[in-house]
């Protein structure tokens, strides 16, 4: 396991040390999603009895951190690596595509996962928050960023350049993300967008992982678990076939 230790400390080391872009940077964004959603709607809006809108939104806004950023992290790195030729000194020692897989992905995990208790810290100042279920809160933070680090690290390996890796992330991460009940309720739309929102998995761990915090949700959380858990383990089975394989790796 020296390896699969040494290239995660390796993919750890590569987020922290500009820690300003790539944790500080989303925790503020996400601040000014909070003032400004919460402001103007805080009295306009109220999704589940006793909760008001700031409340409902806190978990929102940690969940889309956190799918973002461990997105971010194992897509960027591959890219870079591609690029700038150093990927080389990755594939030449004895790493098995199960390391290389668990250390990019683990990586994404920590780096989200630090995101995302970050928001939590500072966006829980401004609203008071239970927390019903909270190892509901914990599984489905883990399945959301090793599903976005599995989806970044496909998205790696696909993208020869940065221009194809920002297509994929703007086309589909971030759409996904904002039509997957962040900063609603699907229940305030048309029964058709209610339906095309259970086509969207980010739908499912957005709304598990706020249950956690309030007991309601649009869909029980254990039919949330499995989707998203058979959605994770279709892209980890598919992520770990093209590392087998060196698709567009190993040439």
């Amino acid at each position: 396991m020296t390896g699969f230790q040494t290239l995660l400390y390796k993919e750890v080391l590569r987020f922290w040390k500009v820690a300003t872009q790539t944790i500080t940077a989303p925790i503020l964004t996400a601040m000014l999603y909070l003032l400004i959603f919460g402001h103007v709607l805080e009295d306009h809006v109220q999704v589940y009895p006793d909760v008001r809108y700031t409340a409902f939104l806190v978990p929102g806004l940690v969940m889309m951190s956190v799918l973002q950023n461990a997105f971010a992290n194992s897509s960027s790195s591959l890219i870079q690596s591609k690029i700038t030729g150093n990927l080389v000194f990755v594939l030449l020692p004895p790493l098995s595509h199960w390391e290389l897989f668990g250390a990019y992905v683990l990586a994404s995990v920590i780096r989200g996962l630090a995101v995302g208790l970050g928001v939590f810290v500072i966006t829980a100042w401004f609203t008071k928050l239970s927390f019903v279920a909270p190892w509901w809160i914990v599984i489905f933070a883990l399945m959301g960023a090793a599903m976005l680090g599995t989806m970044g690290l496909i998205a790696g390996i696909w993208a020869e350049k940065f221009d194809q890796l920002a297509a994929f992330q703007n086309f589909l991460i971030m759409p996904a993300t904002f039509l997957s009940g962040v900063f609603y309720s699907i229940h305030s739309l048309p029964s058709f967008w209610q339906a095309v929102s259970h086509f969207n998995p980010f739908f499912y761990m957005i709304d598990g992982f706020r249950y956690g915090f309030f007991g309601k949700s649009d869909i029980n959380p254990l039919i949330s678990f499995t989707i998203v858990s058979v959605f994770f383990l279709l892209l980890a089975a598919f992520a770990i076939r093209m590392l087998k394989s060196g698709y567009k790796l190993r040439h």
